[in-house]
């Protein structure tokens, strides 16, 4: 056989055994070194890695976050009320030799998820009524839940970062009494926001009537005593004007009477020596 076909045989051989010894571990995954089905190290790094060949396998598990999506399940509250809650997890495998020790593979890992987070679930949510999960306890309960679940998860070498509930129903044939009972909550409540209404707009029409009452006698005791003071000051400037020429005054206070009493084609009776005529008798 010739010295380069030997080599090129030789070359062949050594590829073939480099890809049966050397394997790589992506920057998503991690991954378990067997040894004939025993599990002798773990491999968190990405990169290029050895193992012997024909006795040893490698399996590989996701590096990243993964989803939990549980099937809707009923949950009792303290106060007796059914809820069906539809809940998700986000969770990582944090450790690849315990996850493959216990639970294998991710359908291993699904089953004993739905086992551990219901669990909680049931027990935080059964401390609450209805009213309170669904409004301002949600977060704390979701908050427990995830401390709690992770904590039992971590002995199957599994993370729990985070639980949520993504939506909380009733069941079918609970809706329609809760529906009824909320839409007569309602009604009542509107019903004492409109009397608390109208208790205040008499209120404020009351108070409105009585400062209308008060301003306008206020506004008459000012016109009053303005319309007083106006009719002593002319007093006051009739009876100087009449004391500045008393028969001049005289004349013209006549004057004046003569306007007012002969208007409107009046006929007056009245003595030739009448002093209301003089000013008419005599030149």
């Amino acid at each position: 056989m010739k010295k380069g076909t030997i080599l090129i045989i030789i070359l062949v051989v050594l590829l073939f055994l480099a890809n049966l010894s050397l394997f790589i571990v992506d920057e998503t995954k991690q991954a378990i070194v067997l040894q004939f089905g025993k599990p002798i190290r773990a491999i968190k790094d990405a990169g290029l890695h050895w193992k012997l060949p024909f006795i040893q396998n490698v399996v590989f598990f996701e590096d990243r976050l993964l989803a939990y999506d549980a099937a809707p399940t009923e949950i009792i509250t303290k106060d007796k009320k059914t809820l069906i809650v539809d809940n998700y997890a986000r969770w990582k495998i944090i450790n690849p030799l315990t996850f493959l020790q216990t639970v294998r593979d991710l359908n291993g890992a699904q089953a004993r998820l739905d086992d551990i987070i219901y669990s909680e679930l049931r027990v935080d949510l059964g401390l609450f009524d209805m009213s309170e999960i669904v409004s301002e306890k949600r977060e704390g309960v979701m908050k427990r839940v995830t401390e709690v679940s992770n904590e039992k998860a971590n002995t199957y070498g599994i993370g729990i970062l985070d639980v949520r509930i993504k939506r909380v129903d009733l069941p079918p044939e609970n809706e329609k009494y809760i529906f009824d009972r909320m839409k007569a909550e309602r009604e009542r409540i509107a019903k004492q926001y409109r009397a608390e209404g109208q208790e205040e707009s008499a209120k404020i029409i009351a108070e409105t009537e009585r400062e209308k009452t008060v301003i306008l006698a206020e506004a008459y005791k000012t016109a009053q005593t303005l319309k007083g003071e106006g009719e002593a000051e002319a007093v006051r400037i009739y009876a100087e004007s009449f004391n500045q020429d008393p028969e001049f005054y005289k004349f013209f206070r006549t004057l004046e009477s003569y306007k007012l009493t002969f208007k409107d084609k009046t006929t007056v009776l009245l003595s030739t020596d009448s002093e209301f005529l003089k000013y008419l008798t005599k030149p």
